[in-house]
């Protein structure tokens, strides 16, 4: 497994901010050929660096509603709510604190705004909820300040250039050893050995 490097790390920063951006112009950006920047692109999406391109939708131009800023604070029920909550139509962005609080960013009726909320939280136990109006909202995702740094899926530690790769299933797994990958392999076959 070759380590991620700084060209790695800027053609996902372009593809960041523009995912139609064609490889040839993103290679004139990085000293790379158009088919050397999409063997790149293909490496990052092999080892699941990169899961999938999206569109981002300016949704205030497709419906009408009340931009609303939601967090609550979960005693209890946190799963099913972050689900409900991801699941909703009207909400665009869902985060999930250490501290159990779910904060979310949609769009709600201006008349509907207490049923909706409540619908959403359905039977979990919300100590807490405050909604904020919002008056203004620029999503900038950006890489600056962050290095790449693949997890161990056995051990946690970081996976360097004598890491290993493995794909079980549909995903891809990294590994900072041969040991690590050889008890997570184990496990894994076992367990789908027991599911059979």
């Amino acid at each position: 497994m070759r380590d991620l490097d700084e060209t790695d790390l800027r053609i996902i920063e372009l593809l960041a901010a523009d995912a139609r951006r064609p490889y040839s112009d993103i290679g004139d950006e990085v000293g790379l050929s158009g088919p050397a920047v999409s063997d790149r692109v293909t490496r990052l999406e092999d080892s699941g660096v990169l899961k999938r391109f999206t569109v981002d939708v300016d949704r205030s131009q497709l419906r009408a509603g009340v931009p609303v800023f939601v967090r609550l604070a979960v005693d209890s029920g946190m799963d099913a709510l972050r689900e409900r909550v991801a699941a909703a139509s009207a909400v665009e962005h869902l985060f999930v604190t250490a501290e159990e609080e779910l904060l979310f960013y949609g769009r709600a009726q201006a008349d509907g705004v207490r049923d909706w909320l409540a619908e959403l939280i359905g039977d979990a136990d919300v100590a807490e909820r405050e909604i904020s109006v919002v008056d203004d909202v620029a999503w900038t995702p950006a890489l600056g300040g962050v290095e790449f740094a693949l997890t161990c899926a056995e051990c946690g530690n970081t996976v360097d250039s004598e890491g290993e790769t493995e794909r079980l299933g549909d995903d891809v797994y990294h590994f900072c050893c041969p040991s690590c990958r050889s008890r997570f392999v184990e496990r894994y076959e076992r367990m789908e050995a027991g599911a059979e």
